[in-house]
């Protein structure tokens, strides 16, 4: 993969966690094991979700795991003179429409919610929604193969403009990774399915679409992915051996406990190569 540029783009909502830990590690190892570069982004946008200190918190973690990014760190609340030009682009070529309805309020039959939408375009506490005409349901995933997102999801005319004002994760994580020349995503499949979505914003904005390999979730006791919503215990800094010998598991691989942080991730980079896309996708983890 000539030209490599990959990235893990935490929110700040708190620390990481092992599930977040194997998200960033697998980002990490498809990188380096294509000698390419790893970027670090932290999604900001969304103030009343983040906590104090939490991406400070998160830089020092990654680094006592040893996984070291490349350039500066991107902010996305320093960005928000790019999210408007990538909204003003959409109005003007007719491809984002006013909305103050609910998604609930929405959900019927049919291809197009703005054909459901009874509100007038006024409405003062609007959201922006993508005008989905040409709605994409497929594609290719490294790990899982063809996808195929059910229509009714695929078909949506998602937000990309908040009713309270803040940018819509959607149309932010395309502007960044576009900006950015991201060329490789590595995350988990949570975000599988909205995938189909931000093809049709690479699209729209006449980008290069990028590949994507998703990765298996970390769930816990009760079936549940972990997360911090779920509060999920953080990861330890002071002793990253035991949560990156775990996370090394849940992505397939081999780990020696008497191992250095450092030789962890070199042994790891180099059984990536197995995960590389001349193996048949059934192959994968």
């Amino acid at each position: 993969m000539p030209g490599y540029v990959g990235r893990f783009a935490p929110s700040p909502s708190g620390p990481l966690h092992l599930g977040s830990l194997v998200a960033a590690l697998g980002s990490f190892l498809d990188a380096k094991r294509h000698q390419g570069r790893w970027l670090l982004r932290i999604e900001d946008i969304d103030p009343p979700r983040e906590v104090p200190g939490a991406s400070d918190a998160i830089l020092r973690t990654l680094d006592a795991f040893g996984l070291h990014w490349d350039g500066a760190v991107r902010y996305q609340s320093a960005c928000h003179d790019h999210y408007r030009e990538r909204l003003a682009f959409l109005a003007s070529n007719g491809l984002s429409y006013r909305c103050a309805c609910t998604r609930k309020q929405l959900k019927a039959q049919g291809l197009h919610q703005r054909e459901l939408c009874q509100c007038p375009a006024t409405a003062e506490a609007a959201a922006l929604r993508f005008k989905n005409d040409d709605p994409q349901s497929q594609f290719t995933d490294r790990r899982l193969g063809q996808i195929t997102v059910p229509a009714a999801f695929a078909c949506e005319d998602f937000i990309i403009h908040r009713k309270d004002g803040l940018f819509a994760y959607q149309l932010a994580v395309v502007s960044d990774d576009i900006d950015q020349g991201i060329t490789q995503i590595v995350r988990g499949a949570d975000l599988l399915d909205a995938t189909v979505w931000q093809l049709q914003l690479y699209r729209a904005f006449g980008a290069q679409q990028v590949g994507y390999l998703h990765l298996p979730l970390v769930m816990d006791e009760d079936g549940q992915k972990l997360s911090k919503q779920n509060h999920a215990a953080p990861i330890d800094d002071a002793n990253p051996i035991p949560a990156l010998s775990a996370a090394l598991g849940y992505l397939g691989l081999k780990s020696r406990d008497d191992s250095s942080v450092e030789a962890l991730l070199k042994d790891a980079i180099m059984q990536w190569s197995w995960l590389d896309d001349s193996q048949p996708a059934q192959a994968r983890v």
